[in-house]
């Protein structure tokens, strides 16, 4: 377990994405010593062999670091994307003619025309649509359709280069999420044991539940990442929310489909009702865009990152940053230090009413609300919850408060897994053969030899009953941690 300091906890954690610039060893423990809590794989680029060896090299840099930090599998999804011209390029100038065509060959395209590589555009789109390339620097009016003709006008011009991606402002492309190659990369998510799983393009609950059964019937166990980069996703963000484990509030294509405009409060809103729904929130795309060349970033960004930890977001992540910039490591520990600053604002420090007026429907989920407003109104220094799937954890963490969670669990599995939890840090603690009458001592000597309570401290512990099993979560004691061992057998010996 590291070593945390209280007082200068980082909660938010940090997703980095790994590319060609990270994809040594090397990098890739930089990248960890300067703070990923997540790593992200992006399998719109790497084969499932550059995969495997990627994901031992993680497992065996951070357990030399005695880090605990979780993979990510981000599946590449549909590809609604135009082809290429022959000269790499065009330049489209405004008012002038331009035609879609999914029958024009795949590198045949020029000043007049591109192919496509989404054969049903043209059932999708009709006159009067608007369509928008290379993240809506392109903006085509479309005037009609004919055959497998998309015949526009340029209402924006500029240069558009090869594949380019293609979005119909206001949604309503119908590419299902999950292509045949994300199903084949959800085989080896599972064989590789990633702790999360990405679905690009959801639209609906339906394609989380069929990522999730294709995950259990390969023999994954991770959890389901719901990016939300359509505008049917927001349509149906309740009940993708309901299934999903994480949602990625993935502004890019997002901001693409819905308008610039909408973003700013579109992001707080899906954070805040991720949360409410007791899930866990990522947000994503360009946040320090301008160190992919720059050993730091603009104030623009700082407070773009500043925004989305005060709105509660659980995690912050670096795309391009980390996976082709100059300075991964630097951009890493930018964004934690970042992280810190925004966290110390008034208000990320206590939680507003939160659920006050709910009825909880389980013993464990009563257990993690009452330790959080326990800790919010007492003076404690740490909580500790002994935990098997991590959900009390994530339970706690949906409060906002500046009492760190250590989440003491006997699975290794389990503590990839809470490492994307805001707040929230894994301990390795196994609970069936520790002695009943020694677990609190041990426990607390953890959090002591880590420097994060000291004698006369307050603690918060939640356990079950019946240990090593799952859900069972039904004690919450506050403890006093010692001035001596002599103080905790004596208290042991009196229980």
């Amino acid at each position: 377990m590291d070593k945390y300091t209280l007082g200068s906890v980082r909660r938010t954690k940090i997703v980095a994405t790994l590319g060609p610039a990270t994809e040594d060893p090397v990098a890739i423990e930089s990248l960890i010593h300067a703070g990923a809590d997540v790593l992200r794989f992006n399998f719109s680029h790497d084969a499932a062999e550059e995969q495997r060896e990627r994901v031992k090299q993680v497992r065996a840099i951070a357990s030399k670091l005695n880090r605990y930090v979780g993979i990510m599998g981000d599946l590449q999804g549909p590809k609604i994307r135009i082809e290429s011209f022959k000269e790499g390029s065009a330049y489209l100038k405004q008012g002038q003619t331009f035609v879609l065509d999914t029958d024009l060959g795949p590198d045949d395209g020029n000043e007049r025309s591109v192919g496509v590589a989404y054969d049903d555009l043209k059932n999708d789109v009709s006159s009067g649509d608007i369509l928008l390339l290379d993240d809506g620097q392109i903006v085509l009016d479309v005037a009609s359709v004919e055959g497998n003709q998309i015949i526009c006008q340029v209402k924006e011009g500029g240069l558009l280069a090869n594949h380019k991606g293609l979005n119909k402002k206001g949604g309503g492309l119908s590419a299902p999420a999950l292509t045949d190659k994300d199903r084949k990369d959800i085989e080896v998510a599972a064989e590789l044991g990633m702790d999360y799983v990405a679905v690009s393009f959801a639209r609906n609950a339906e394609d989380i539940r069929e990522a999730r059964k294709l995950l259990h019937l390969s023999g994954g166990q991770g959890h389901i990442v719901a990016k939300i980069e359509r505008a049917e996703a927001v349509e149906n963000i309740a009940e993708i929310i309901d299934v999903s484990d994480v949602i990625m509030v993935a502004r890019g294509d997002l901001a693409v489909e819905v308008g610039y405009a909408a973003m700013t409060g579109l992001q707080k809103s899906l954070i805040k009702r991720t949360r409410l729904q007791n899930k866990v929130s990522i947000t994503a795309t360009q946040m320090l865009e301008s160190m992919i060349a720059n050993s730091s970033p603009t104030r623009a960004e700082v407070s773009d990152v500043a925004n989305a930890v005060m709105d509660g977001t659980d995690a912050v992540m670096l795309s391009a940053e980390t996976a082709i910039g100059k300075y991964p490591d630097q951009a890493v520990k930018t964004m934690g230090e970042l992280c810190i600053g925004a966290e110390k604002h008034e208000l990320f420090s206590r939680p507003k009413n939160y659920r006050l007026e709910d009825v909880f429907s389980y013993v464990d989920e009563a257990i993690a609300l009452a330790a959080m407003y326990t800790a919010n109104h007492l003076h404690v220094s740490a909580i500790i919850t002994l935990t098997e799937s991590g959900s009390t954890s994530r339970w706690m963490s949906r409060v906002r408060s500046n009492i760190p969670i250590y989440a003491f669990t006997r699975h290794e599995t389990t503590r990839w897994r809470v490492a994307l939890y805001r707040g929230v840090y894994p301990a390795p603690f196994d609970v069936v053969n520790a002695e009943p009458g020694e677990i609190d001592r041990s426990a607390i000597q953890v959090l002591e030899r880590a420097g994060a309570v000291v004698s006369g401290d307050l603690v918060l512990f939640t356990s079950g009953d019946l240990a090593g099993v799952p859900g069972g979560t039904n004690t919450l004691r506050i403890l006093k941690v010692p001035s001596s061992n002599t103080d905790i057998e004596r208290r042991d010996r009196n229980r």
